[in-house]
């Protein structure tokens, strides 16, 4: 099967697996995989493997007629309203002007799932495919997160300062998502991050922090932070005030770097993007494919610095911190 031929099918599944709700990463990685070189005989293989784990889509749901686009944002069961909302959405306006719309709202809840309505929807973009795009905008706005409060008027131009500061207990909790709640809610969260001025060097220093992190410890969730990062660069285009998007974006980050509790450790000596790339492409861990990808688009734009680099070789070397 084709690449567009796989996302087609990819329509038949859930949004989730699993007893706990785990996001499906078909669509994700198999635009990962394409971007990497990918044939089709490889991308078939892993659609086969990867899609035993997932379970079939919930049945047809139609949009309540008359109901505000926003009004069930965080519900996780409206996943097939908003399938039907989105695909409606995009078939009677472009999918340019449905971001351009969509995107501000969408974007305050950005940490929805572990931020894998963001990425899933960058992925989705990138693709050009209508229904993977209307699967992926429902999944973040039924996920959709509020993290309270936006830190907005800072002075501190480096949130690398600011994240040393986040010092609290690694927060409990099995998801991601859970430990990001929990550390949102902590009394000094707020205050601690509202220091932060933003700016556009505020995404490239939040990914090259994230990078850093991952590099040095391989925590799983530092792994999410380097995907995410990379995925709101490709969506901020379509956002006329990124101020908002930066603040909400900033704030699901922080939370993450304490949900994260990751355990520094010498970063490897960077290995050559060939050996890398070719690692990816024969792998089946889905996450280690997407960072992988992510991780190569960010260096090719930053340039210089290997800090993308020596995380992917983090990735292929095998994590030391699951968490």
């Amino acid at each position: 099967m084709t690449f567009i031929e796989l996302l087609d099918d990819s329509g038949r599944f859930d949004a989730e697996y699993g007893a706990t709700g785990l996001s499906n990463h078909l669509p994700m990685a198999l635009a990962a995989l394409k971007r990497l070189g990918a044939d089709d005989a490889r991308l078939t293989a892993f659609a086969k493997t990867y899609s035993a784990r997932l379970r079939p889509a919930p049945a047809a749901a139609v949009w309540p007629a008359g109901d505000p686009w926003r009004a069930q944002l965080g519900q996780p069961a409206a996943w097939p309203a908003y399938r039907h909302l989105f695909l409606h959405w995009l078939v009677t306006e472009s999918a340019d002007a449905v971001l351009q719309q969509a995107l501000p709202t969408l974007l305050q809840g950005c940490g929805a799932a572990a931020f894998h309505g963001l990425i899933r929807t960058a992925y989705a973009v990138q693709a050009g495919h209508g229904q993977e795009l209307a699967d992926a905008l429902a999944y973040w706005a039924c996920r959709w997160l509020d993290l309270g409060a936006l830190p907005l008027g800072g002075t501190q131009s480096d949130p690398a300062q600011l994240l040393k500061a986040l010092v609290q207990p690694k927060p409990v909790g099995d998801l991601i998502v859970d430990r990001m709640q929990v550390a949102a809610r902590h009394p000094a969260f707020g205050s601690a991050i509202a220091g932060l001025r933003l700016d556009a060097r505020t995404l490239p220093r939040l990914a090259r922090q994230a990078a850093r992190l991952y590099a040095r410890s391989g925590n799983f969730t530092a792994l999410h932070l380097v995907t995410s990062a990379q995925a709101l660069g490709v969506l901020l285009p379509f956002v006329d005030d990124t101020e908002p998007a930066l603040a909400a974006y900033w704030q699901a980050c922080a939370a993450g770097f304490v949900a994260s509790g990751a355990v520094l450790r010498r970063a490897p000596p960077a290995r050559p993007w060939p050996e890398l790339v070719a690692a990816a492409l024969a792998s089946d861990d889905d996450h280690l494919i997407k960072l992988v990808d992510a991780c190569r688009q960010a260096q090719a734009l930053a340039g210089g610095a290997d800090d993308w680099q020596r995380a992917a070789t983090r990735a292929i070397q095998g994590a030391v911190d699951c968490a």
